[in-house]
């Protein structure tokens, strides 16, 4: 195994346009980690706090505030609108596509942005949270189903997980502006760090104007020749290149074996293999959320402070410094280790890590020595979280699923992470802050994190299959004949399901139904008996010249 990610010998054509795509496409999660990250600093803002303050006054500073029933509804409420959002992206990318769903969903988060900008009180603030969050379940949907559908097979990982990269790269430009506002005595504080969403959402539509469709969503929709004109941008060869023709001939062959077995109606995809599929996307985005990574970029800068650390703003600025820099290495990985090593080493470490920030925040809570090792312990955990978990997550849901239903179970899978994050961000203030009808759990709280960071190890044992360097439709394959997720990695494809539908028809006027082992037996059988056939007709003809 080489230092270097290498395009294998037998890919065709250029895959140049096709990691261009996917990497633009990836500049949505700028969208969703600035507006998540950057409500944390909103919150901590003294111009913020008074203006919105309903009368509550914080028992930390003693300044106006809102409070934590307050602070809850206004953290979550994007996480609600996400959730619903996350829904609403199956109908949208299967009706409109996966390339115009992306837009309208712009046009819906743009609207949130405008109410945030100008609201003045907590319910106009709240509403925009909600529908920006829409926006963002359904931009969070649609990015990991639009570049699973265009990468390359052998680089498909690294290019979904650019999109991790870029919501830690929106955390960390948050942080950055909420610094630089946080002490203006005017709406401008709170106003600038909301209204500049609007250059990521022009950025991004004005894109996607130029982008193709995914070939994938034009072979769902019957629209071949559209299929191969969009292909033929992405590997840049002409559209009656024999490589373009037999990729898009695998492509078609799949979803008609795959209709065939059934629809892909939200009943039929919590049945057999999909369901099994569909259950693993959605504890792992749910584990994802559990690890506690979004306590520390939603409460961090409050957590920091209440903990006795003096520039909550700067720790929060290091930590998503720390988070942008830490997911490179997980692109590499995810490609070269693959989904499975890498998973189970961040669970590992991320266990370990906040074990160790529960026990130092808990036997020494005051002193200055327990403070660093807090910071330093939460930077290595973001490390582990960034370069694992982080991108990961998005790179198996994008790949687990046929075409005739990722939309739904990836739709489905995201809400899952959505609802999850929804709860995290409405319990947390309970959980950590002090007062009457609250836990007061402080540092303590890690060692909830932790514990659900060693049950992410072993679900990754036993549900998550390796994925590396299959194409999506070899992971439909792959399920089907591996029973166990720990033999996955041995697992090497070789059906061809332009042969299966060929066989398929020969067989079906029997009435026999045949399983996708059946079928490459039958396969194998005909090959063997025209082999034989071959070799007799080769005997008869060499007998009669002599």
């Amino acid at each position: 195994m080489g230092f270097m990610i290498k395009k294998p010998d037998d890919a065709a054509g250029s895959a140049v346009p096709a990691i261009v795509v996917g990497l633009f496409v990836a500049f949505g999660g700028i969208l969703y980690g600035y507006d998540t990250g950057t409500i944390g600093g909103i919150l901590a803002m003294p111009y913020w706090r008074d203006t919105f303050s309903t009368g509550y006054t914080n028992l930390q500073d003693g300044n106006p505030d809102v409070s934590p029933s307050q602070s809850s509804e206004i953290v979550s409420l994007l996480s609600a609108g996400t959730f619903f959002g996350a829904l609403g992206a199956a109908p949208m990318a299967d009706i409109l596509g996966r390339r115009m769903g992306l837009i309208v969903s712009n046009g819906v988060f743009c609207i949130g942005v405008i109410l945030q900008t100008a609201a003045t009180a907590i319910p106009m603030f709240v509403a925009g949270r909600f529908f920006a969050g829409l926006g963002v379940g359904l931009i969070s949907a649609i990015i990991p189903l639009y570049q699973s559908e265009t990468a390359p097979k052998w680089i498909r990982g690294s290019i979904v997980g650019c999109y991790q990269l870029a919501i830690t790269i929106g955390l960390l430009i948050a942080a950055v502006v909420d610094n630089a506002t946080k002490d203006r005595n005017d709406t401008g504080s709170y106003r600038i760090p909301v209204a500049v969403q609007f250059a990521w959402s022009i950025i991004m539509v004005v894109g996607m104007l130029i982008l193709p469709e995914t070939p994938r969503y034009f072979i769902r929709s019957g629209k071949n020749e559209k299929a191969a004109k969009a292909l033929s941008r992405l590997r840049r060869l002409d559209v009656d290149h024999p490589a373009l023709i037999e990729e898009l001939a695998e492509v078609q062959a799949n979803h008609e074996y795959e209709m065939s077995l059934g629809k892909s109606s939200y009943l039929e995809i919590v049945k057999g293999t999909i369901g099994k599929r569909l259950l693993t996307g959605c504890l792992l985005q749910s584990l994802q959320q559990l690890t506690g990574v979004n306590f520390i970029f939603y409460y961090g800068t409050s957590f920091f402070a209440n903990s006795g650390i003096s520039n909550g703003f700067t720790v929060t600025v290091i930590t998503n410094v720390v988070n942008v820099c830490s997911t490179f290495p997980g692109l590499y990985l995810v490609e070269k280790w693959g989904r499975r090593p890498l998973l189970l080493f961040g669970a590992i470490g991320m266990f370990v890590c906040q074990y160790i920030i529960a026990i130092v925040g808990t036997a020494d809570p005051s002193s200055q020595a327990a403070n660093k090792v807090l910071i330093a312990f939460v930077c290595v955990y973001i490390y582990f979280f960034a370069s694992t978990w982080g991108p990961v997550a998005w790179v198996v849901t994008g790949e687990l699923f046929p075409l005739k239903s990722r939309a739904k179970c990836l739709s489905i899978t995201t809400a899952s992470n959505w609802l999850l994050n929804w709860a995290i961000a409405y319990a947390t203030p309970y959980m950590v802050n002090g007062g009457e009808g609250n836990a007061n759990l402080g540092s303590k709280v890690f060692f909830v994190w932790g514990t659900f960071c060693l049950i992410c190890a072993f679900f990754t044992w036993g549900l998550i299959y390796e994925t590396k360097g299959l194409s999506l439709e070899q992971v439909d394959e792959l399920y089907a004949k591996t029973s166990k997720a720990w033999q996955s990695k041995s697992f090497r494809p070789t059906v061809s399901y332009a042969e299966v539908q060929e066989i398929r028809g020969s067989v079906s006027a029997t009435g026999r139904h045949l399983s996708l082992a059946d079928i490459e037996a039958e396969g194998g059988r005909k090959k063997s008996a025209a082999h034989i056939e071959n070799r007799g007709i080769g005997g008869e003809k060499a007998a009669y010249e002599v």
